[in-house]
């Protein structure tokens, strides 16, 4: 484990198909159970910028963050995404990760793609998993996502907007963009859906949203909320895109707050 400064340490992690960086923040700081961030389709744990010492510090807790296989410093990846990946980061990569680094309790932080992996893995393991929080989760695949997506693809055809994904992701960021886009449009992923795994959620959950999110509407949330197998709330931010803890950062922070002490004592 290296030290970074800031109470912060990165470690590579042996997973099936290479090796995951992970970062924490705070660590050992409390008995409270960490919180674990899962990034979105085009992110990485550098993307998260500040977000997660001022989360840590707010809601008096470690926090860990990882690059998915595939994405910011963690091993690159062949061939195209599963169409199973969602289910796959629950069932083969987070579990190879915990095990490292010796995590029994935990609660789960998850951006866009990965409020859904957080879910995932609140309902695969329910006795480990103390809270989940989402923001900007899709439920299913909704087509103003799809439409959101299209125009994404429009912007990064310009060279300077792609090299920006090229400084987070190296070479890999042509491999990370297709992951996005080619699966997320594929007619094989279109009855893609949480609903069979969300009553398996017996966490509390949290489920934060934007009424101005360009890849998901209202309908994420509510679904989320209201088909959840345990206590659940929602909280929709007035004037809010898809990134809220960039966008709305102060809300978000508070949000997760007390929302961790109301459910678990934080």
């Amino acid at each position: 484990m290296r030290g970074n400064g800031a109470n912060m340490y990165d470690l590579f992690v042996d997973v099936p198909g290479g090796k995951v960086f992970t970062r924490r923040w705070n660590v050992q700081a409390t008995q409270n159970p960490p919180l674990i961030l899962l990034h979105d389709s085009l992110g990485c744990v550098e993307l998260w910028q500040d977000f997660p010492l001022e989360l840590a510090h707010a809601c008096n807790c470690e926090v860990i963050a990882y690059d998915r296989l595939g994405f910011g410093k963690s091993s690159a990846r062949s061939g195209a995404l599963s169409m199973q990946f969602i289910c796959e980061e629950a069932a083969i990569y987070f579990p190879a990760i915990q095990e490292t680094l010796g995590l029994t309790r935990f609660s789960l932080f998850g951006h866009s793609v990965g409020g859904g992996m957080a879910l995932m893995i609140a309902a695969s393991q329910p006795d480990h998993c103390a809270a989940v929080i989402t923001e900007s989760a899709q439920a299913f695949v909704e087509e103003r996502t799809k439409v959101g997506i299209r125009t994404a693809m429009q912007h990064f055809v310009q060279p300077e907007q792609f090299a920006k994904l090229e400084r987070l992701h190296g070479d890999k960021a042509r491999w990370v963009f297709a992951a996005w886009t080619e699966t997320w449009l594929a007619p094989a992923f279109a009855d893609w859906s949480l609903d069979p795994h969300l009553s398996g959620v017996t966490s509390p959950v949290l489920a934060i949203h934007g009424d101005l999110d360009e890849y998901g509407s209202l309908e994420f949330p509510r679904r989320i909320v209201t088909r959840a197998g345990g206590h659940a709330e929602k909280l929709i931010l007035r004037g809010c895109g898809h990134i809220p803890h960039r966008e709305q950062k102060a809300q978000v922070l508070q949000a997760c707050s007390t929302f961790l002490h109301n459910q678990l004592g934080y």
